[in-house]
């Protein structure tokens, strides 16, 4: 008789044995593309004190539309790593990707989708778009009218092998609403307070790379009431960026989530430029 006592032990060794057949990009991309023809995968990266569940709204319409979707949870540790290993989930990807990034996800996807023959055009959504050796913290202050850096709590991380310990930044609780989301009902922003991921000030402080936006056509939508990211920052790096742009007025920093048709629309907006 086979012995029932260590279910998840056995499930464990099939996944092991299974070995690059359980990949995605042999499994759930692949079965998505034969459903939709040849509509891009749509991968959405979000940023600090946010997480993959920022773009649920999206994701249930971008579905509906046909279009197959991966919200990855992005690592939030530093740049280049952050970057790997949203390049690692589009490496699994067959066929065509777009990717969008909100906030500091934007950074992420400008080195993330350098020089990648399947990312066929870059959708940033209030977020950061830089230039070769800028940084995160860099640009928000470019232009006044962010609030972000009153607002910031900061914790102490080990880094193992490291002397000093790392410094996250966490967004506090009392503010989160005025200054991340002044959109969305106290009740929903309150609960997002106490589940924010915060990001490394380090990674935020480090230098991007050549940006893909030279050589990927990009979209951009400006949250113009964003508290975070300032109008006045997203125009400049969208017209920097060649971006097509469209302006969601009065939005905050979460516009993927107080406006989620913008967003789709304008995602839809940029398969259409380059199917």
């Amino acid at each position: 008789m086979v012995s029932e006592r260590h279910p998840r032990r056995r499930v464990l060794g099939g996944l092991l044995a299974a070995g690059g057949a359980l990949t995605l990009g042999t499994a759930a991309p692949a079965s998505a593309d034969t459903r939709t023809g040849t509509r891009p995968t749509v991968v959405l990266v979000h940023g600090v004190f946010a997480d993959a569940s920022g773009w649920s709204a999206v994701t249930a319409r971008l579905l509906k539309a046909g279009f197959p979707v991966i919200a990855p949870a992005n690592p939030l540790r530093d740049l280049a790593g952050d970057a790997a290993y949203v390049r690692s989930v589009v490496d699994t990807i067959p066929g065509p990707v777009i990717l969008v990034g909100h906030s500091y996800g934007g950074e992420v996807i400008t080195n993330a989708g350098r020089d990648h023959a399947n990312v066929k055009a870059l959708v940033y959504v209030a977020a950061f778009a830089p230039d070769e050796g800028e940084s995160a913290l860099d640009l928000a202050g470019k232009f006044p009218g962010s609030q972000l850096e009153g607002a910031l709590v900061g914790r102490p991380y080990p880094i193992p092998g490291a002397e000093q310990p790392g410094l996250d930044g966490y967004i506090d609780p009392a503010k989160f609403h005025d200054v991340f989301a002044q959109d969305l009902p106290h009740a929903q922003t309150t609960i997002m307070a106490t589940a924010q991921r915060p990001g490394s000030v380090g990674g935020l402080g480090g230098p991007s790379g050549v940006p893909a936006w030279r050589t990927v056509p990009s979209w951009y939508v400006v949250a113009t009431a964003d508290r975070v990211i300032p109008a006045a920052v997203q125009r400049f790096m969208a017209e920097r960026a060649g971006s097509k742009v469209v302006e969601a007025k009065g939005a905050s920093h979460v516009v993927m989530m107080s406006r989620p048709d913008t967003v789709v629309r304008h995602i839809e907006a940029a398969y259409r430029a380059t199917r």
